[in-house]
């Protein structure tokens, strides 16, 4: 048996080397290109959608993920991360979930590709309440008033203004600032328009109003009596003594 089987592989051992490298030829030449598949891997942006309206994303996940891609090359070579896409949906996101897992539903790539691994398999993100409050505008008052002028009052409309965001970074001091606003050329009573200034960079503003109008209250300082009044006055004076 043993030596059968030897015969078999060493009897015109150069003809059946040939023929199997003719098959082998005639395989890669006749097999349509598109079963020839290969994998590359391509790191895309993470895109975030319906993130529910009364929450806030106060702790973002990575910006891309790695996905493996097997496609015919044909294919593959017109694949790129510009028709790839990894999106998570959060429409369904809670307060007390903070772990994610991505999976192959939610890879968008052209057809005839196969998603074939995911890195990382699940982000991690954290959410909060939206909270809406009503802050108190503070006027940012800069320069000083020429000589013989006061600066009676400062009045700002509106005096509030609501501010929108995630409920943890609201503290009671908070307050909004107006940007500054230089009194130094002014000699009247003027209403000028100011932005206003967010205490934290996470909160926005509650309506499309961004500026405020400021009304800077100027007056005359009064002056004493007269020089002639004053003699006048003196002069009385040592009379009733």
């Amino acid at each position: 048996m043993r030596i059968f089987i030897k015969k078999l592989f060493v009897k015109n051992w150069g003809l059946k080397l040939f023929s199997l490298l003719l098959a082998l030829v005639l395989w890669l030449t006749l097999i349509p290109p598109e079963k020839i598949s290969s994998e590359k891997t391509l790191t895309v942006p993470l895109e975030l959608y319906n993130i529910p309206s009364e929450m806030e994303l106060v702790e973002k996940p990575p910006s891309t993920v790695d996905i493996k891609i097997r496609a015919p090359n044909r294919l593959l070579n017109q694949i790129s991360s510009a028709n790839v896409h990894a999106v998570l949906d959060l429409k369904k996101a809670r307060i007390d979930q903070t772990q994610y897992p991505l999976n192959k539903n939610m890879i968008s790539i052209p057809e005839g590709a196969e998603v074939k691994d995911i890195n990382p398999s699940q982000v991690n993100l954290r959410l909060e309440r939206t909270k809406e409050v009503m802050l108190e505008v503070v006027p940012n008052i800069i320069g000083e008033l020429a000589e013989g002028l006061k600066l009676e009052k400062v009045e700002v409309i509106p005096l509030q203004v609501p501010v929108k965001g995630p409920e943890s970074k609201f503290k009671d001091k908070y307050k909004l600032k107006t940007s500054p606003i230089d009194i130094s050329s002014l000699s009247q009573t003027t209403d000028l328009e100011a932005d206003v200034i967010l205490p934290d960079p996470d909160l926005r503003l509650a309506s499309s109003q961004t500026t405020v109008k400021v009304r800077i209250v100027i007056q005359e300082e009064k002056t004493g009596a007269e020089p002639g009044k004053k003699a006048d006055q003196k002069k009385k004076n040592k009379t009733k003594k």
